[in-house]
């Protein structure tokens, strides 16, 4: 224990060795019983600290932060000494992320918050222009905003005392908004009304910070987008104001802030997808700033945020595939920066150098949205060039976020048949998308197992291959996920597999899986799993020998499950599915047995011909065809057993319900009932 603790006071002294005496004396000076020469001292630290981050860090190991904390709250300091001090503390929060995490430790926000309540407005101003810098460094904890319900009203009554406090006051929300309740709180507290006035103010900055606080505020949220429509800056309507901002002659930062407010505002519910001042104002400015002459950071938000606007519309999604050619400019995101890049300034290059990823992850996210439903589109897509090898390199780049952008991508993609079929096949985009579920976190693995079950549709080149590698352990281990998006994707996997799969995969899947784990999704909470389960039990109890064998290694546990399903509180639709599982039992040679000795589920079946819902009806039928269906060998003679059947329907009543439904208005299941009863007469 000691050891420790001397190693980490030679740290200390170390540290403290290389603090200049320069830096000693300053501190000193604060401790001048003469007000004059500690104002002085705090005045020559000022400007001994501009721009230089050693002496900032000498001064705060020497203790600086708590002695000027401790001047700037006395009431007896003069008010410009005050000022002076949290000029120096806003420097000094100016220098790294540790000097942050410092003065928020020597609790800089309470007292800066307090100093605002002094009605002095020069020293007000520097007080926020300090905690300014603190809450938009990332280390700082936005919550310390909101412990103090007080605070939030006091910064709203401050916003009309000059240009610089609207400019802090603005900026600490738009940094410190980052959850629904932050937006709530600032909502209640009237920062529509109080900010929505600057964004006509003569200083852009001011204009700027508040027109980012309304794209934080109305981020999906459908009461301040609602609220945000109605709202009138000069009498001209606000998403009027945020159209003005975004015209071509306004500065980028300007037009994509007020592009990002509108496409918000429309994803909230507060404005049409087909309102003119989306097509034809927010969704242009949007592809404008993925062009080649965008800065990176630009471009990537551009991409995104479009992205995010018509992800769920077809419609825009068609427009923007055809306005300046954005399929393929999208293709000059993989390319940046190359080494011919016009790029001088040397900064910049080694800047987006190693920001170039966030430049595919955006682009993957915008071909994944422009995809998602049109099959045009989509082909336009994997047309442009090498765009499967970008995809297929995506999935296995080091950062997380182009991995999942590119599986998102290949999930849009693999909606389409005509894809499955052709790119998807010749590029063998299975194995990297296997490889990928090995161990991803479950963003990535929600995603990857959703795009697998596209993969294993039965017209999908890639099953074989898929199914040769081992899949099912895979895909058994996922519904045992305690994600349900992933026990959905794991069973609907499952399922797709199973749809007429010969025999072998088939028992494969009930051995993998095991009996055990397959009843407890069958009674799982979600009810997806349970739809996706009861489809992979419909799947693999199809044609006769298959529904034979499983019945009668599995009989007893699957009539269980049916009967529990169909006494419990389920929908229509998993009692429809279960109805169905029932009647492709019933069409087995001997998995029929099963249901005719067992009269409750007899019963049950004709509780539900009767039912008021037609689609319970028909699938309670066609169980009741099935069960008195003549059996005819290969010459043509019926089969013992079927004679029995019927006779202990009709004495159950079944023959007067088959009736009176052939009277039924349902077509279908007047149909059906008639098939049935010729069975009779047969």
């Amino acid at each position: 224990m000691r050891s420790g603790f001397i190693s980490g006071m030679e740290d200390l002294n170390q540290s403290l060795c290389e603090v200049t005496a320069t830096s000693r004396h300053y501190v000193d000076r604060l401790f001048d019983p003469d007000p004059q020469k500690v104002l002085q001292g705090v005045i020559d630290m000022k400007n001994a600290v501009i721009g230089n981050n050693k002496q900032k860090a000498n001064l705060i190991v020497l203790g600086a932060v708590p002695r000027l904390l401790y001047l700037l709250q006395q009431g007896s300091s003069s008010s410009e000494l005050r000022t002076e001090c949290a000029v120096v503390l806003g420097s000094l929060a100016m220098g790294t992320e540790n000097n942050i995490k410092s003065l928020v430790d020597c609790h800089i926000i309470p007292a800066l918050l307090q100093g605002l309540l002094c009605p002095d407005l020069i020293f007000i101003e520097a007080c926020l222009r300090c905690l300014r810098t603190v809450f938009i460094s990332p280390v700082t904890p936005v919550q310390l905003l909101y412990t103090d319900p007080t605070v939030i009203p006091h910064l709203m009554s401050l916003l009309s005392h000059s240009q610089k406090t609207q400019e802090y006051i603005t900026q600490i929300f738009s940094h410190c908004c980052k959850t629904p309740e932050h937006q709530t709180v600032l909502f209640n507290h009237g920062a529509i009304q109080n900010i929505a006035p600057l964004l006509t103010s003569p200083s852009y900055k001011v204009r700027m910070q508040a027109l980012k606080c309304f794209s934080v505020l109305a981020y999906e949220n459908t009461q301040v987008s609602m609220t945000l429509v109605n709202v009138l800056v000069d009498g001209e309507l606000l998403s009027q104001v945020f159209v003005r901002m975004m015209q071509r002659d306004q500065p980028i930062e300007m037009q994509l802030t007020a592009a990002k407010c509108l496409t918000y505002m429309c994803r909230a519910g507060a404005i049409r997808t087909d309102d003119s001042c989306i097509v034809l104002k927010t969704l242009p400015c949007l592809v404008r700033m993925c062009s080649k002459e965008r800065l990176l950071e630009e471009r990537v938000e551009g991409a995104e945020t479009l992205a995010y606007l018509m992800e769920p519309d077809v419609e825009l999604q068609r427009i923007a595939s055809v306005t300046d050619h954005l399929v393929a400019m999208l293709a000059d995101y993989f390319k940046y920066p190359s080494s011919v890049s016009a790029i001088t300034d040397i900064k910049r290059l080694d800047h987006d150098l190693k920001h170039a990823h966030e430049l595919r992850q955006a682009a993957f996210k915008l071909y994944a949205s422009l995809g998602s439903n049109d099959e045009d589109i989509r082909k336009k897509i994997t047309e442009t060039e090498n765009m499967m090898d970008r995809i297929v390199s995506g999935l296995s780049e080091s950062s997380i976020k182009v991995r999942l952008a590119a599986v998102r991508c290949l999930h849009s993609l693999s909606r389409s048949v005509q894809q499955l079929r052709t790119s998807f096949h010749d590029h063998a985009v299975w194995k990297p998308l296997m490889k990928l579920l090995q161990n991803a976190p479950d963003e990535v693995l929600v995603m990857a197992s959703s795009t697998l079950c596209n993969l294993l549709l039965e017209f999908s080149p890639s099953k074989e291959p898929i199914l040769e590698s081992g899949v099912i352990e895979l895909l058994c281990s996922l519904t045992q996920s305690d994600s349900p998006a992933l026990r959905v994707n794991g069973i609907w996997a499952l399922m797709n597999m199973a749809f007429q799969a010969d025999q072998k995969v088939k028992v494969e899947i009930v051995r993998v899986l095991g009996t055990e784990q397959l009843f407890r999704l069958l009674s799982d909470p979600d009810a997806n799993v349970l739809m996706k389960t009861l489809g992979l039990l419909r799947n693999l109890l199809s044609t006769r020998p298959h529904i034979d064998q499983i019945m009668s290694s599995h009989g007893k546990q699957i009539m269980q499950a049916v009967t529990l399903i169909l006494e419990g509180e389920h929908s229509i639709e998993v009692k429809e599915q279960t109805l169905c599982i029932l009647a492709n039992i019933a069409d087995g040679n001997t998995a029929k047995e099963l249901i005719m000795t067992n009269d409750d589920m007899l019963q049950k079946i004709k509780y539900y011909m009767g039912h008021s819902n037609v689609k319970l009806q028909l699938a309670a039928t066609f169980c009741i065809s099935n069960l008195i269906w003549n059996e005819e060998d290969g010459e043509g003679h019926t089969l013992p057993g079927s004679q029995e059947r019927q006779d202990k329907l009709r004495d159950m009543g079944f023959v007067d319900i088959l009736h009176k439904l052939t009277l039924a208005p349902d077509p279908n299941l007047c149909d059906r009932a008639k098939t049935a009863m010729q069975q009779y007469l047969a």
